[in-house]
């Protein structure tokens, strides 16, 4: 087929990867976007960017697990900043319960003795007695990822522009909507679930891997960055509230925190944030197809990162002869 013209709008993670997997199969893109940075609100960059299709399990379908293997994958062959060392999930003793919960969820789990934790882990090994490894999963940097994407994006010839929301006379061949939130009016059955995250500096905590403590209420995961800082993360919270983080739900992320290491008690808060991820009532992201031929990227949960290169592929194989995927729904 001939090269469309293509419009995406909204540089999130979903539309980065739309618009550079567009742009490599020969199509002429414009990236658009409302803010006047990049990232400046969008909710990929509070997210931990764990690439954990097994840990996923856990509270997705299988199909999300099965879809984050190939997004794994993608992201291995475009991304040089992939950090390949694995995740792993403790429990305290009184909640061991939940881990063997985890482990019948999942799929790719080892069981690991504290000794197995303390190879991989050592200033774990003496605080937990057993744990799951799935060795093969990954994360990367969230703003080192989001400045790469986009440097791909540009020099995959994109046309991007900030300050810019769609106009009503666009004349582009095709329409990728990537708004997030911003696309509810079209979308009306998604809705916002905010997470809340901690950047701290714990220069006495040494963790190589994604670390996820499990726990009925306060579950966390933990992702550690260069330079001795970790990003801190909590559960999703029904609400589209995106203030500002509150004391309590400050004193409960840093609380678990300090649960899994006790130097985290000494760690310097760098920042507090909350962000508002869009979802579907089912958290599986998808393609809308709307009878006028735009297609409605959305609904990432907390799968954005995982899914994003799936759904950028399945896009454009859609674009070239009407595919059909999984994840596109036709309205």
């Amino acid at each position: 087929m001939k090269p469309l013209s293509i419009t995406v709008v909204g540089a999130g993670i979903l539309g980065l990867w739309q618009a550079l997997t567009l742009a490599r199969k020969g199509h002429r893109v414009r990236l658009i976007d409302q803010d006047t940075k990049p990232f400046q609100r969008a909710a990929s960059s509070h997210a931990g960017a764990m690439l954990s299709p097994g840990c996923e399990g856990e509270a997705a379908p299988p199909l999300v697990s099965e879809l984050g293997r190939h997004g794994l994958a993608l992201w291995r062959t475009a991304f040089t900043g992939v950090i390949s060392h694995g995740s792993l999930v403790v429990a305290t003793a009184r909640d061991q319960p939940d881990l063997v919960r985890f482990e019948k969820m999942t799929e790719g789990g080892q069981r690991l003795s504290r000794d197995g934790i303390s190879a991989l882990e050592p200033d774990l090994g003496d605080r937990f007695a057993s744990a799951l490894f799935f060795a093969d999963e990954a994360h990367v940097i969230t703003p080192d990822a989001l400045t790469s994407l986009l440097s791909d994006v540009y020099a995959a010839g994109v046309a991007v522009e900030w300050m810019r929301r769609l106009e009503a006379a666009d004349n582009s061949d095709l329409i990728v909507d990537c708004r997030g939130l911003g696309a509810r009016d079209e979308l009306p059955t998604l809705r916002g679930v905010r997470g809340e995250r901690a950047l701290v500096r714990a220069p006495d905590v040494t963790l190589n891997r994604p670390v996820r403590l499990l726990h009925p209420r306060h579950p966390l995961y933990v992702v550690p960055w260069p330079n001795h800082r970790y990003l801190i993360g909590a559960t999703m919270i029904e609400s589209e509230d995106a203030s500002p983080v509150t004391v309590r739900s400050a004193l409960e992320l840093l609380g678990a925190a300090y649960a899994l290491h006790p130097a985290f008690g000494e760690a310097e808060i760098l920042e507090l944030a909350a962000g508002v991820r869009p979802a579907f009532p089912d958290n599986v992201p998808r393609i809308v197809v709307k009878g006028d031929g735009r297609l409605f990227v959305n609904g990432a949960y907390r799968h954005g990162y995982l899914l994003a290169p799936v759904l950028a592929e399945a896009v454009a194989a859609f674009v070239r002869d009407g595919a059909g995927h999984p994840l596109i729904v036709r309205e």
